[in-house]
């Protein structure tokens, strides 16, 4: 099996009118494997997933999936290659059912021909099957955070990008949601959780990267992150 990595970060930055949100960051994914992206806010984990994901591009460093460069590949074509994300706050079409919000995701997948199938199995998966019919707007906190999520997976990703999704969720659907990730990664399905709700990541993955400032602060499980003493100063300050 090769070990080309499936994601790698090669030294990123990122600036906004001279603010550095990135500097220098850089880590590497494997196919399969949850990686826990912490820290502060204003750390730049959100500006993280938004340049691999290409709605912003970096300042500087490389992006490279599958081995190859992906710098100058704008968003709606990094969907197809099998990069997409889901939003800390779901922005679904509200007018629209539930089925239909996935249906209109699947086109732009690479497997559009087969639509529907997919989109069935996506709802089954999320169980929100019997929820298919329904309006977006009336589904609660849980059920559009999972819709939000079935319009990434029609899509048929093979990294995933998951944006604070246990923000609003009660200790049950934390349980749920937990178990629905672990199985995409057992699918090989490689994601990047920003999160912070710790004891959910704790659940998800051994592995975390600690950002503060826009750096790179730590890599290593959350438990020794708890211990080090770079990584308690970004988040309780001195």
């Amino acid at each position: 099996m090769s070990s080309e990595p499936l994601l790698a970060l090669e030294n990123i930055k990122k600036r906004f009118n001279g603010l550095t949100v990135l500097e220098d960051v850089s880590f590497t994914l494997q196919p399969g494997e949850i990686l826990g992206l912490v820290g502060p806010n204003g750390s730049g984990k959100t500006t993280a997933i938004n340049v691999i994901s290409g709605i912003y591009r970096a300042d500087g460093g490389h992006l490279r999936f599958g081995g190859k460069n992906i710098d100058a590949i704008p968003t709606f074509r990094r969907v197809p290659l099998g990069i997409n994300r889901t939003f800390q706050v779901p922005k679904p079409f509200l007018d629209m059912t539930v089925r239909e919000n996935v249906q209109v995701a699947a086109v732009f997948g690479s497997h559009a021909a087969t639509e529907e199938p997919r989109v069935d199995e996506v709802l089954a998966q999320l169980g929100l099957a019997e929820h298919a019919d329904a309006l977006a707007r009336d589904l609660t906190v849980n059920q559009q955070k999972k819709l939000d999520l079935g319009r990434a997976l029609a899509t048929e990703p093979k990294l995933l990008l998951v944006d604070e999704i246990g923000a609003g969720l009660n200790p049950g659907e934390l349980g749920v949601m937990a178990e629905l990730l672990m199985s995409l990664a057992q699918r090989g399905i490689a994601l990047i959780v920003v999160e912070h709700l710790l004891d959910f990541l704790n659940r998800i993955t051994n592995r975390v990267i600690v950002l503060g400032a826009g750096r790179v602060l730590f890599e290593g499980t959350l438990d020794a992150a708890s211990h080090n003493p770079d990584v308690v100063a970004a988040f309780i300050g001195g």
